[in-house]
């Protein structure tokens, strides 16, 4: 099972650092969920790399949001990874009902469970890659110490658990912060940055491999073309 996770993660690895492209994997929190379905496949038709996932339990952030039935629905009607931020108290609880549904990638918050390191070695035992985040307020280097267990590190530029949120600049900063420190240990895991990701913005995220990006795209007159503009940043 742990081979086949490191097949995946290689994979997805050289599509991503053989290309000049930033990959763009759209939230659906932005999404016209009464037609979810019809979303989901406009994102593949538009360029779409990813879909990105927000669960959210109410306690860690005040929303709630979509569980495991809706991802088990997605999986059936497309091939894009399915990335899953899990923003809930003791995500080590969900961790096999959201792999078992079809799960691309389970992020966690480091400030949601007692024991990262154990988490992290839950998610990749489920075939799952693993991802790793934090709030806005939490030292950056807090992350550095469990680098090499992640598949992908998810940088929050806005609060967890709302969307259309302004981007904070103070957080930018964390993107080049991860990207020194995983060259020091000399580590090739992807970057995702999250929140007030749009044209404006754009320019704070070179560092960035990966962009999420919800009102932007969806609120935008046409999803191709939001979608090209991130890409060819």
């Amino acid at each position: 099972m742990l081979k086949d996770v490191t097949d995946r993660i290689k994979c997805f690895m050289n599509t991503m650092f053989h290309s000049n492209k930033k990959l763009v994997a759209p939230s659906i929190l932005s999404a016209d969920f009464s037609r979810l379905g019809e979303e989901v496949k406009a994102m593949e038709q538009a360029g779409a790399d990813r879909l990105h996932i927000d669960v959210m339990d109410g306690h860690f952030v005040p929303n709630l949001t979509i569980g495991v039935p809706v991802i088990k629905s997605l999986k059936k009607i497309t091939k894009l990874p399915l990335d899953v931020h899990l923003m809930v108290n003791e995500p080590e609880s969900m961790i096999s009902s959201f792999a078992s549904v079809g799960a691309d990638s389970i992020t966690v918050h480091l400030e949601s469970t007692k024991d990262t390191g154990k988490v992290l070695e839950q998610i990749r035992y489920t075939n799952v890659q693993a991802g790793l985040t934090l709030k806005p307020e939490t030292p950056v280097e807090k992350l550095f110490p469990f680098l090499h267990q992640l598949d992908l590190v998810l940088i929050m530029t806005v609060e967890p658990g709302f969307g259309g949120q302004s981007l904070l600049p103070e957080a930018v900063a964390k993107i080049s912060q991860v990207r020194k420190e995983l060259d020091r240990q000399s580590l090739t895991v992807p970057i995702h940055v999250d929140g007030g990701v749009n044209d404006e913005t754009l320019p704070l995220l070179s560092s960035a491999d990966v962009l999420v990006s919800g009102h932007f795209i969806f609120k935008h007159q046409s999803y191709k073309e939001a979608i090209s503009i991130l890409k060819t940043q």
